[in-house]
């Protein structure tokens, strides 16, 4: 009898202990996995451009990446010199990148961005491992905080243009990376506003005589100061943002010391629509002194006997459009760019007075009017692999300086040309 009793109570333990088992297994909450704190992501791409062009040009690092054709340079037979032909094959544009995250600060998520290429500097540091982005942001809820280099707030990431060749719209587009304090404010779900305080370091201003490289950002009190107010959605982004700089070339000319600045202003405006089928972006900029963004102008420097040098902005204006299509395997794109020098305010020279034109786009008495750039490409993609043939037409058109000394083309224009054709292709990671 004993027996049968505890062999009684033993099966019903057995099988409560199954029943409270297989209610709390039915009842439990799936534990959802813990998110990393620290975490760390190596990215980049491997990169091969194939080069072929009919004339010489304005260019940078061993012609990778075209500005605008030079002008006619005729020998004693009267043949143009730059006509002449030219190729290359590049892979100095491959590039590599860490992003890190780490615990929160202040209550904001906190990222972090260290990421280079082998472009150099310089042409002759050339396949150098050249520094592109340096910072770290703060995020919380409405707020970011941005601090460190990285791109100059007229460069728009999800707004340039998507052509083959490295330039990115360069000339038309602005382009480059810039030491920054950057603050984000989301005033709606779709609008927000960003004020950005930077100076110039990886792209540089230009350089008075006398001077040394960035001196005359260097020299300014003042960082170059950017507003800018954005809309963006699932299918739209649109913006509006304006600049002012103030830049110092010099702290002493004619043997005293100089305070003397140029100061300019900048405005730029941009919108984009994007869906399943294609993508259609515009962009347009005007403003003084604009050379740091790898475009047209500068500004010039205006001496009377035994004075100081004094300074007026270079003007330039450009607008370009992008459309392409946004298909996973094959997609076209058409892109077509234009930039014009509108020169200084000044309206001739004073009895005694002499000008010096810091800029691009001048080569001795003469200067680049305007330029003009077409291209069209189609990307073929397979996987982290694209191979894109690209065409490209670049014209522009030169002059004798203005006898007004504004900058500005006058007299004996000509029209010069290139055509690019070039493949690029790229293994991302």
């Amino acid at each position: 009898m004993k027996k049968i009793i505890l062999l009684s109570f033993v099966a019903f333990s057995f099988i409560g202990n199954a029943q409270t088992t297989t209610t709390t297994t039915a009842t439990a909450t799936p534990v959802k996995p813990t998110e990393k704190e620290w975490d760390v992501s190596l990215y980049g791409f491997v990169r091969t451009d194939y080069i072929w062009d009919t004339r010489k040009s304005a260019q940078v690092r061993e012609y990778n990446l075209n500005l605008y054709p030079l002008d006619e340079v005729l020998d004693t037979n009267g043949d143009d010199i730059n006509a002449a032909e030219q190729s290359n094959f590049l892979s100095i544009v491959s590039r590599l990148g860490v992003k890190a995250k780490g615990p929160n600060v202040w209550g904001a998520k906190v990222t972090g961005n260290l990421e280079g290429d082998f472009f150099g500097n310089t042409e002759s540091s050339i396949g150098l491992f050249r520094l592109r982005h340096a910072y770290a942001n703060l995020e919380w809820s409405k707020t970011s905080l941005t601090m460190g280099q990285t791109w100059y707030p007229t460069f728009i990431p999800e707004v340039f243009p998507g052509v083959a060749n490295f330039s990115t719209g360069i000339l038309f587009n602005p382009f480059g990376w810039a030491s920054q304090v950057r603050l984000k404010q989301n005033l709606t779900k779709d609008l927000s506003f960003a004020v950005t305080a930077y100076k110039e370091r990886e792209f540089t201003t230009t350089t008075a005589t006398g001077g040394t490289q960035n001196s005359a950002s260097i020299n300014s009190a003042l960082p170059t100061l950017h507003g800018q107010l954005q809309f963006k959605n699932k299918n739209w982004i649109a913006g509006f943002g304006a600049e002012y700089k103030s830049l110092q070339p010099l702290t002493e000319s004619a043997g005293k010391v100089s305070s003397e600045k140029v100061n300019s202003t900048s405005i730029v405006g941009y919108v984009k629509y994007s869906n399943d089928k294609f993508s259609v972006k515009a962009y347009g900029i005007s403003g003084g002194n604009m050379y740091n963004l790898v475009m047209l102008g500068g500004f010039a420097g205006y001496t009377e006997t035994g004075a100081q040098e004094k300074y007026e902005a270079i003007k330039t204006a450009a607008y370009w459009i992008d459309i392409a299509s946004n298909g996973k395997k094959i997609a076209p794109g058409l892109f077509i760019g234009y930039t014009k020098n509108d020169g200084t305010d000044k309206n001739g020279l004073a009895a005694g007075e002499t000008v010096k034109f810091y800029g691009r786009g001048f080569s001795g008495t003469r200067v680049v009017d305007n330029v003009l750039r077409a291209s069209a490409r189609v990307d073929f993609k397979q996987n982290k692999f694209r191979i894109t043939p690209e065409l490209e037409y670049t014209g522009a058109t030169w002059g004798d300086l203005n006898a007004n000394a504004n900058g500005t083309a006058d007299l004996n224009k000509k029209d010069v040309k290139n055509y690019r054709a070039m493949v690029s292709c790229v293994y991302s990671f």
